[in-house]
């Protein structure tokens, strides 16, 4: 796991129910369950005792009140994690070993585990779809490449790279939808950093370009569209209309770039990639020409042109 998202933890006890599956991205603080108030008590969820619930624990123990933890352990938890590296009670490692109910224990803070086992748990939990394509970081912007099958997206990736760009995948592109509606896309464990190039074969990026041109992952934020130049279509020339593609209920901007002998498409990608960088900030420069335009028709100069002209 990654260093940010390390949770630190060791199993106390119940090691056989480290199998109970999560079926839900929530936590729980059993406060009220632990007081005896077990309405509307959210079970499936993992239960998360700080020092407040652990000193209430221990109250319950000098008092003998068994009955109460009884009760919490009669539901099928799928596991109860310390903080602050604290430590169960006699009885609540009795009950949970007699109920196989993993008993977990971390040296985080509570709020510290909380905020990293929540974004764990939504990266798991996550919308995801696998799409054909190459994923690379452009200046700064996550870039998905897609077209029909030898338009020549592999070749643009790699002269992208070459040019000090970065591939995060190759071929094969697994999204997933977290925070709401950032997309983050990887690659897979198989394919991961190589790229297939016709007349090469499969290339590892690492070993010839360095740690440097590689990304495990990073955030969809332009999807380029690569298509055999077709004479009889008419291509945006201006650009002041903002085409969108859905992936995972999301829309994130696509440019079509058609492909024919003599066309650089590595640089047109990264301009694509710059002047998106550019709307991002609030300057459109298709706008902005045809605002320009517009007040360059209206002015005395153009239309003392225009009549001259008559």
């Amino acid at each position: 796991m990654k260093e940010n998202d390390a949770l630190n933890l060791k199993c106390i006890t119940g090691r056989p129910g480290l199998v109970r599956e999560i079926t839900v991205p929530e936590i729980n603080r059993p406060g009220l369950e632990l007081s005896g108030f077990y309405s509307n008590f959210a079970f499936q969820r993992l239960q998360i005792f700080g020092r407040g619930e652990t000193a209430y624990l221990k109250k319950l123990e000098k008092e003998g009140k068994r009955n109460t933890l009884q009760k919490l352990f009669s539901c099928e938890i799928p596991c109860c994690v310390f903080t602050h590296k604290l430590e169960p009670t006699t009885t609540f490692i009795e009950l949970a070993l007699e109920s196989e109910c993993p008993v977990l224990q971390t040296d985080l803070a509570t709020s510290e585990f909380t905020t990293r086992i929540i974004r764990v748990l939504d990266n798991i939990f996550a919308p995801r779809q696998s799409v054909h394509g190459v994923f690379v970081e452009v200046f700064g912007i996550g870039v998905l490449i897609q077209g029909d099958s030898g338009v020549g997206k592999s070749e643009a990736a790699l002269a992208l790279i070459e040019r000090n760009h970065r591939l995060v995948a190759d071929d094969l592109v697994e999204i997933r939808r977290v925070s709401g509606n950032i997309l983050m896309g990887t690659g897979t464990n198989v394919t991961s950093h190589h790229m297939e190039i016709r007349g090469l074969g499969i290339i590892n990026i690492t070993h010839l370009f360095g740690v440097g041109a590689i990304r495990d992952k990073k955030q969809i934020q332009m999807v380029v569209q690569l298509e055999e130049w077709d004479s009889n279509k008419t291509y945006d020339r201006i650009g002041d209309e903002e085409s969108t593609v859905e992936i995972l209920g999301v829309n994130v901007p696509v440019v079509v770039v058609p492909v024919k002998p003599g066309r650089n498409i590595p640089v047109i990608i990264e301009t694509a990639a710059m002047n998106e960088r550019l709307k991002k900030l609030g300057f459109y420069a298709a706008k902005e020409f045809t605002s320009n335009m517009t007040k360059w028709i209206e002015s005395e100069s153009a239309q003392a042109i225009f009549l001259d002209e008559k």
